[in-house]
């Protein structure tokens, strides 16, 4: 029986890395097709044009991935990030239009979220000065990412509501150790410095602060080109610039909330409940309100840091644990998740 198992456990684990492979090699292929279009086709419609049936495909090839893992982080990638990118590139803008990229940062340019700052002295110099803290800061994430693991083998007796807190922290410090395993290969590959993923966001003053300055600053960039700074123009001509920024904010929650439903529909093959894009246009909301209040005020009236704080965070966590989590939690992905963390485990215990 045992011998079983362990048989189950091989299999899937190469099944879904050697599934994960082609997918990726179909993605590579697909990205030098759009390197070759963008310097033979004009920019603009047809640049757009010939992309979109890579844009398609790219939606679509999460699909053939079962692992939560990895085809949570292939469509992050792929399907949002790097599709935003192709539209950039459509009409001259983004990562992606710099003439002189060669064919390979191209790729990598288009398939990972990063972003290359110009390399300089300074930057080189500040690099070398914050490495330590940077190792010790992601030593002490990774002691408390395993620790969130250990602690789900107690879940049945830990309150539901500790364990949506706990959700929090888990989907945070996985996300900011993925990508930072991202930013170190890139750097050591390609010799790249590259702009940082997260801000300490639990540090946030204010929603603006949050999603603005702390959050996943990868969408952020990703979105202010694509969704916030189109439509700012469009509002501006309208409502005027004091206002402009008002229905470009509401414009950007909405994408980001209708990507956010796609990648859950990934995980979950499971149809929408619009819980998600909820939660974005509820953020959305009172982000504007919280701008519309700063315009009132003026600054003559700031409360302390650490209740700015509190309220932020708070905030983000309460309509988390409503809107947010609940589509995750019915498709049972954390169960999923967990599952592939003791296979992961399992395989590599026998192997050693």
């Amino acid at each position: 029986m045992e011998g079983d198992i362990k048989n189950v456990i091989k299999y899937w684990i190469e099944g879904e890395i050697e599934n994960f492979i082609k997918v990726w090699l179909l993605i590579y292929v697909s990205l030098c097709y759009c390197f070759l279009a963008s310097k033979i086709l004009p920019k603009g419609l047809y640049s757009l044009l010939s992309f979109l049936p890579v844009i398609f495909f790219f939606l679509y090839v999460p699909l053939k991935i079962n692992s939560i893992h990895l085809c949570g982080n292939t469509g992050f990638f792929i399907s949002w990030l790097c599709n935003f990118k192709l539209i950039l590139l459509a009409f001259n803008q983004g990562p992606l239009s710099d003439s002189s990229l060669s064919i390979a940062k191209f790729i990598i340019l288009a398939c990972l979220p990063i972003k290359i700052q110009q390399k300089s002295q300074k930057i080189s110099e500040i690099y070398v000065k914050n490495r330590k803290g940077q190792i010790l800061n992601y030593g002490i994430k990774t002691l408390l990412f395993a620790f969130i693991i250990r602690v789900y083998d107690y879940s049945d007796n830990i309150h539901p509501y500790i364990i949506v807190v706990i959700y929090c922290f888990h989907i945070y410090l996985c996300l900011d150790i993925i990508l930072a395993i991202v930013s170190g290969l890139a750097r050591g590959l390609l010799g790249l410095e590259l702009e940082p993923q997260f801000n300490e966001p639990y540090l946030s003053s204010s929603l603006q602060d949050f999603w603005g300055r702390r959050w996943n600053l990868i969408v952020t960039r990703i979105l202010r080109p694509t969704v916030y700074k189109p439509i700012l123009g469009l509002s501006a001509n309208i409502l005027g610039q004091k206002w402009a920024p008002l229905p470009a904010v509401m414009a950007t929650f909405l994408i980001s909330g209708l990507m956010h439903e796609l990648i859950f529909y990934y995980l979950c093959r499971a149809k929408p409940t619009w819980e998600i894009t909820w939660f974005f246009l509820l953020h959305g909301v009172c982000l504007n309100m919280e701008i519309c209040a700063k315009k009132v005020i003026n600054g003559r009236f700031n409360l302390p840091r650490i209740i700015e704080t509190i309220l932020t965070v708070g905030f983000v966590m309460i309509t988390g644990f409503w809107l947010f989590f609940p589509q995750l939690l019915r498709c049972n992905s954390d169960v999923r998740a967990l599952a592939e963390y003791q296979v992961i485990g399992t395989f590599f215990k026998d192997v050693t």
